[in-house]
């Protein structure tokens, strides 16, 4: 049995996982970090991993970027594999997710879910094609209003993957009100709508003359993501130090 710390356990994310491992067959929760410090229920909740006191064999965490560097430094303090499933990350956290890897079994990815990361794959290879054609790329998100980062983690992720098939990079436009100008073919549009309780929803959209390509990805609920993080946990624990993804974790089949 997988015994997992689940940091964010009292967030949205956090209740998922909890529905989700309740009667897993291979992984359970055995404790939960948050700075709110209610009570979950089934198990106890420490305000950071350094501070609890059950044995645990990795930590999924679903919390925000201000609580990244934190869990950083605890886990590489106590040696603990990490799913890191929180996005909105600067450069320099990047970094620190880096250097941590060279410690500890470390999986980032900006998006849990199968799905979406068949998406990164599927855009990368209609790029490939498509951008020599002519086609323009732009990519539209939309999320609830409760996220607080945009372009999403998920928006980036795809633009990179679309970026890692052509010849020579895009850049990223995300506001065209000033920009009094025709649209560049060198350039890749990212748009962040927010609104409602929409859990996500990722079109990349390929336009070219007379004909428009579009590949997308709609979450019907946040369950998809906390099962790919349990997927991504299974899989980590007791993996050696190194920075893997939701590609190692489908090749080694879920």
């Amino acid at each position: 049995m997988i015994k997992i710390i689940v940091h964010g356990c009292l967030g949205a994310m956090g209740m998922e996982l909890d529905a989700l491992l309740k009667d897993h067959p291979r992984a359970a929760i055995v404790a939960g970090v948050d700075t709110r410090r209610r009570e979950a229920g089934s198990y106890p909740v420490y305000s950071s991993v350094l501070d609890v006191k059950e044995d645990a064999h990795v930590v999924i965490d679903f919390s925000t970027a201000g609580a990244v560097d934190g869990l950083l430094s605890d886990c590489r303090a106590k040696g603990l594999p990490l799913v890191l499933c929180t996005t909105g990350l600067s450069k320099d956290q990047m970094l620190q997710v880096e250097a941590a890897s060279k410690e500890i079994a470390l999986l980032r990815s900006a998006n849990m879910s199968l799905g979406v990361n068949l998406l990164f794959k599927l855009a990368a290879e209609a790029a490939g094609v498509l951008a020599e054609a002519g086609f323009d790329i732009e990519i539209v998100e939309k999320h609830h209003r409760r996220k607080i980062d945009a372009p999403s983690g998920t928006a980036i992720a795809i633009a990179e993957a679309v970026n890692s098939a052509l010849s020579s990079p895009y850049d990223y436009v995300y506001d065209r009100k000033d920009r009094k100008e025709k649209r560049r073919p060198d350039e890749i549009g990212l748009l962040s709508v927010r609104g409602g309780s929409i859990v996500g929803e990722h079109d990349v959209i390929f336009a070219g003359e007379d004909e428009v390509i579009t590949i997308s990805h709609h979450a019907a609920s946040r369950r998809i993501f906390a099962k790919g993080a349990i997927d991504a946990a299974l899989f980590l624990a007791g993996k050696e130090a190194g920075l893997y993804s939701m590609k190692d974790v489908i090749a080694g089949g879920i």
